[in-house]
């Protein structure tokens, strides 16, 4: 037990009180039986927890408490998974055990914390972050709440993050962004995933963040001058409905107008659709789809709609429950308005997701059941899970493809629809049908014409699967799925056949092992993880195709009845290694690198910029330990941090630039714009060169019916010229556009 400040007495008073709210609120919920289990969970919590204190000093037992309301009042869960939520962290970090919880509290509520409860001992795994994932995730198909519970977990710590250091606020933001955004999508905790992706935003792009709050709050008034300017025209026509209705108006989120921002490349005044009206309406089940269409009908007489930005889904709900009529039409003094039509039901689905979905279950609206929509999702989930995965991280990115944003929705012959992520492919298809369907595929028609087994979808395709039972996937197949099931479910087939391929070397190797007077299970897997393989069947079918050869084996000692990597191998067999540390350079007196790595000068170690995102002084920056080529510098924005941060995280070092900046730094400019016909290149030239003293090390350029793009690179002191150059460049006649160039991924 680690020792600490007790709780004191004013501390206990400001937790029972924050106990006895969250009692009060649920009163209407509860039942005598869960009152008891209630009090028994928070006591057994507050004495577990009563020497631990969270970074910002307040007692450790607050944060339960508050992950069990958010669970409660945000998402909408019962009195079981709050007595779990106050439980969540004590068999992980006090001396509480999983089998005391299941004396105490049954099974359910064990099976749910041990859920919760992170691995220990994941030293000698890729990503100890994957396989902790790994464990929530694949509780989706017992008991959702473990994954509902994580959320509030999350959501909290990302409220409270400001007390951590800033390199660990980073790690955070990048699985939130790598998995827990993408999850609370597709479980439709829209309002969740909002809040995740601002608070991510605010920690890893702080100047755009505070610079779009500023914004919003000067522009509030005007705002919400327009909303009734727009609304008072349509009030006696939607009474006249006689349906009872009530009316918001809300800011699109930070994280959401930056996005915009970012994609099509204009500047905050120039975004039309700032807001929504959302308008709600209390009618019966059966009555939604009707009434929100006539609703819909009056807000277009007043108003012009834009007929491709009308969204229907309350006829065709999204995959995740979402249900919603959306249109956008021309206001007044001709301005954009997103209008949101929903019924009371459809709201409280939309603000709690899955929790909600399930009070409704089994719902009608026209006569459709809507009570099947996560079922055929947790039915890929459950595949996915079933299917053998080389490691997490493999398993990681197949449940990813299952978290999709947008949809497309393709139909059999019959009628039947699929609903598959943006993007999906003709194969894909196929796998969503069936796995058998997709693994005998040898052609597909779509529309009644042939297409590649690539072609990717659009809405309303009409897929037809042609099979033949001797057809099996291959390696080029792995290049045309998309969605986690189809790629699964191609890998276990070509393993499969791997496997009986690879039984002749298997056999060979145990009658090699044999003669040797060596034990084969002591020693397969240790022979393939040295040879470079990432299981033992891959190393059968090596030996099978002759890839590799039973002389290869002279590469090992025997010791003790067991076969041992030759030190003169070593260092070439350690390539998928992650090393403890940075290799250090010889010590110098002076740092001139710029850079400090853990506090400590970054000459002394050996390190690279990384090519992907070209860092330049005064950028946030970490360092990424690669398994083969040293210590990489990257931005926190880079395209791959995500990635790394989420899966990598203690492969991350914390890098800080030095105070006595020197050097300079190559950079990547995309500029496009008006082409005049002459003069472009001279006014961009001379605008970097002669007036902004930069050094020019790249330009291209090119012009196409009036419309000119061109990449520059230069070099740079640091981000504060830059951030210069990009606005000089951009206020130059006929420039639309000028940003930072990111490379595309590479590991």
């Amino acid at each position: 037990m680690p020792t600490g400040l007790i709780i004191n007495e004013s501390e206990l008073l400001a937790v029972r009180k924050a106990y006895d709210n969250l009692i009060v609120s649920m009163k209407d919920s509860l039942q005598s039986e869960d009152l008891i289990h209630l009090n028994k969970a928070f006591d057994l919590a507050l004495d577990a927890h009563k020497y631990q204190r969270r970074k910002s000093g307040e007692p450790y037992i607050f944060h339960p408490i508050e992950v069990a309301r958010i669970c409660f009042e945000e998402i909408g869960l019962g009195p079981t998974a709050v007595i779990c939520a106050l439980l969540h962290d004590v068999v992980e970090d006090t001396d509480v055990s999983l089998n005391s919880i299941h004396e105490i509290f049954g099974p359910k509520v064990s099976r749910i914390v041990d859920g919760l409860t992170k691995l220990d001992g994941l030293y000698n795994v890729e990503s100890p972050q994957a396989e902790n994932f790994k464990k929530v995730l694949s509780t989706l198909i017992v008991d959702v709440r473990v994954v509902l519970i994580k959320m509030a977990d999350r959501l909290h710590n990302l409220r409270t993050i400001d007390s951590m250091p800033h390199h660990k606020q980073l790690k955070i933001a990048a699985e939130t962004n790598y998995i827990y955004s993408p999850l609370a999508h597709r479980l439709g905790l829209y309002k969740i995933k909002t809040e995740f992706h601002d608070i991510c935003l605010k920690i890893s792009e702080p100047e755009i963040y505070n610079e779009l709050l500023t914004k919003l709050a000067q522009s509030e008034a005007d705002r919400n001058k327009y909303i009734k300017e727009f609304i008072s025209p349509l009030e006696s026509a939607l009474t006249e409905l006689e349906i009872k209705y009530r009316i918001q108006g809300r800011p699109k989120a930070i994280s959401s107008i930056y996005e915009k921002i970012r994609k099509k490349k204009v500047d905050f005044e120039e975004i039309y659709d700032l807001f929504a009206v959302r308008i709600i309406i209390d009618v019966p089940v059966n009555k939604e789809k009707s009434s929100c269409w006539q609703f819909y009908s009056v807000i277009t007489d007043f108003y012009r709609p834009i007929p491709e930005r009308l969204k229907d889904w309350v006829t065709t709900p999204k995959s995740n429950g979402y249900e919603s009529l959306h249109t956008t039409v021309v206001g007044p003094k001709g301005r954009y308005v997103e209008v949101q039509i929903r019924s009371e039901r459809m709201d409280e689905i939309a603000e709690k997701g899955f929790a909600a979905h399930w009070k409704y279950k089994g719902a009608k609206t026209s006569g459709k059941d809507r009570s099947d929509v996560f079922d055929s999702w947790l039915d890929n989930i459950r595949e996915i899970l079933d299917t053998q995965h080389s490691n997490a991280l493999e398993f990681l990115n197949d449940f990813k493809t299952n978290l999709f944003a947008e949809e497309v929705y393709a139909y059999t012959p019959k009628g039947d629809m699929k609903v598959l992520p943006k993007g999906a492919t003709a194969l894909d298809f196929a796998f969503e049908i069936h796995s058998d369907v997709g693994s005998r595929a040898v052609a597909i028609k779509v529309n009644n014409k042939l297409v590649p087994m690539g072609f990717k979808l659009s809405n309303g395709d009409q897929v037809e699967v042609v099979t033949n039972k001797n057809q099996k996937p291959n390696e080029e197949w792995l290049k045309m799925a998309v969605t986690g099931k189809a790629r699964s479910k191609i890998r276990s087939s070509m393993k499969d056949e791997r496997r009986k391929v690879g039984e002749v070397g298997k056999e060979a190797l145990e009658r090699k092992l044999s003669h040797m007077k060596l034990d084969f299970e002591d020693n397969v897997d240790y022979i393939a993880k040295h040879l470079g393989f990432a299981s033992r069947v891959d190393l059968f079918y090596a030996l099978s195709m002759e890839d590799i050869k039973m002389s290869d084996l002279k590469a090992f000692d025997v010791e003790n009845g067991k076969m041992v990597i030759k030190k003169d191998e070593l260092a070439t067999t350690q390539g998928n290694r992650a090393p403890e540390e940075p290799k250090r350079a010889p010590r110098n007196t002076e740092n001139r690198s710029n850079i400090l790595v853990n506090g400590e000068p970054g000459d002394i170690y050996e390190f690279n910029f990384a090519n992907c995102c070209t860092p330049v002084m005064g950028d946030d920056i970490f360092g990424y330990l690669t398994s083969n080529t040293g210590l990489k510098i990257h931005r926190i924005n880079c395209p791959n941090a995500t990635h790394l941060l989420a899966n990598y995280g203690y492969r991350v070092l914390k890098v800080d630039w030095d105070n006595s900046p020197t050097g300079m730094f190559p950079v990547d400019l995309h500029i496009s714009g008006i082409d005049s016909g002459v003069g472009v290149i001279q006014k961009l030239t001379n605008e970097i060169s002669n007036k902004l003293g930069l050094n020019i090390r790249s330009f291209s350029i090119e012009g196409n019916e009036g419309y000119f793009e061109g990449k520059v690179g230069l070099f740079v002191t640091n981000k504060d010229q830059l951030n210069h150059a990009l606005k000089s460049i951009k206020e130059l006649e006929g420039v639309s556009t000028v940003e930072r160039i990111d490379k595309s991924f590479k590991k």
